[in-house]
């Protein structure tokens, strides 16, 4: 089963966690990807996330559907993302992928965090620390289609 979901609501690691969860499995990984306080020698506050929501949902569907071609093992995958606003130390994205055994879940998760960043429709805008409330919008470098569109000069 696929337990997706786009919210403004603090995300629970725990409760992923125990949706994914299946007896017939050995393994659940997890990976928490947070807010952390900088980048690139600037002091981040917080980030701000925006989706288009029901493409974002509709690619992270298909994207469980390629995980499941990959590895046919996998029982439970639990994908989920915040918008709005997450502050230093929050988590921003889990994902959680259960199997019977841990190989399977760990190359699934890894797979799927790469894949997420590069296909589904989420942009970030990072809020720095600098006195002036200054923000940037971050294209993400592994988003293969902002790419197309940058190419085409579509945006």
């Amino acid at each position: 089963m696929n337990y997706l979901n786009l919210t403004f609501d603090k995300l629970d690691v725990g409760a992923l966690n125990d949706l994914v969860a299946h007896e017939s499995c050995g393994a659940i990984s997890l990976f928490v990807g947070t807010t952390r306080d900088n980048f690139e020698g600037k002091s981040v506050v917080l980030l701000e996330y925006e989706a288009y929501e029901a493409m974002a949902l509709k690619t992270m569907n298909l994207l469980c559907d390629e995980v499941r071609v990959r590895w046919p093992d996998v029982v439970n995958i639990g994908i989920h993302h915040r918008l709005g606003t997450v502050p230093v130390k929050e988590a921003s994205v889990v994902i959680a992928i259960s199997s019977p055994h841990r190989k399977s879940s760990l190359d699934a998760v890894h797979f799927t965090i790469d894949e997420l960043k590069k296909s589904v429709p989420v942009w970030k805008k990072e809020l720095y620390g600098d006195g002036e409330g200054s923000s940037e919008w971050k294209e993400n470098s592994e988003c293969t289609w902002s790419k197309k569109f940058k190419d085409n000069h579509i945006l």
